[in-house]
């Protein structure tokens, strides 16, 4: 796996407060964020490698294990059982992330575990599988991409993974590809991958689970009389009847136009309007000259 340098990768020294690394951390979610750089594919590249130089590094106990075995530190618990079990007087030890130089695969240890048993070790260490590490992604995707079933490609530790995302899928949700992680060590089966999907706000409807909300403005007139409203779904433009002396903040629902439901084809919440009554302010002095003689009329006045 390619050596990366979380504090590097953050801009911030080994010694960085748990305080600097958040700053930094946010100051380049915010520049490098999909959203920003749509088309820039360098951008979302390092956006997964700060935000898994966040999840390290804001972590105290994956930012000791980290600091002390680099490159290997998701192995940091087999190299301490490793070195508790061998016999005494027969390891020679080369502390420090420095002394990291191989990378693991399928033929044999990394430099660094190869140094706990020197040349003894040799003979053991066809005996030894270790699983690979889990790998951590974040996928970032419009509330309307989520609306439906697509194939998206994302890139992990350098190498693009081309996956079938679902529609319905939630904001925070996080799903498990078997056997995409680090590979195993001497054999041993790969690792998972994890991806946490982050879902982005809507600038015209909002999501509850598996339905939708949204305002629409109606002028007054339709309101008062009554007519018909054009509105936007997910899926298309629907038309709508509206009422005579429909009031300000009057909810209607569409069944079945909402989110569909995660892994259930076909099957769809619903979708929330409340009416928004506009009131006219461009007027013509006709136009006032009725509004008096209606208010004139009012059985209120």
């Amino acid at each position: 796996m390619e050596f990366l340098d979380y504090y590097k990768i953050l801009g911030v020294p080994k010694g960085a407060s748990q305080e600097e690394i958040k700053k930094a951390y946010r100051k380049l979610a915010r520049k490098l964020h999909p959203d920003l750089n749509p088309d820039d594919r360098e951008a979302q590249v390092k956006f997964q490698q700060i935000n898994e130089a966040n999840e390290v590094l804001s972590d105290p106990d994956k930012r000791k294990k980290y600091d002390q075995y680099g490159k290997d530190w998701q192995h940091a618990d087999q190299f301490e059982q490793a070195r508790r079990s061998q016999p005494q007087g027969g390891a020679r030890h080369t502390a420090g992330p420095e002394s990291f130089s191989g990378d693991f695969d399928a033929g044999g240890f990394s430099d660094f575990f190869e140094s706990l048993f020197g040349d003894a070790g040799a003979g053991r260490r066809g005996q030894a599988r270790f699983r690979g590490s889990d790998y951590q992604a974040a996928l970032h995707l419009a509330l309307r991409d989520a609306y439906n079933t697509h194939k998206q490609t994302l890139t992990v530790n350098g190498k693009n993974i081309r996956i079938t995302i679902p529609a319905g899928v939630a904001d925070g949700q996080v799903i498990k590809l078997k056997g995409y992680g680090g590979p195993g060590v001497n054999g041993g089966p790969s690792g998972d991958l994890y991806i946490t999907f982050h879902i982005a706000d809507d600038p015209l409807f909002k999501r509850l689970n598996d339905d939708l909300y949204a305002t629409v403005p109606i002028d007054l007139y339709t309101a008062v009389l009554g007519g018909a409203a054009t509105i936007d779904t997910l899926n298309g433009k629907v038309k709508l009847n509206v009422s005579a002396g429909t009031q300000q903040g009057t909810k209607v629902r569409l069944k079945g136009k909402g989110f569909p439901v995660y892994r259930k084809e076909g099957t769809f919440g619903d979708l929330y309007i409340t009416y928004e009554v506009t009131i006219p302010t461009d007027l013509t002095d006709r136009q006032r000259e009725l509004f008096r003689e209606l208010a004139d009329t009012s059985p209120n006045k």
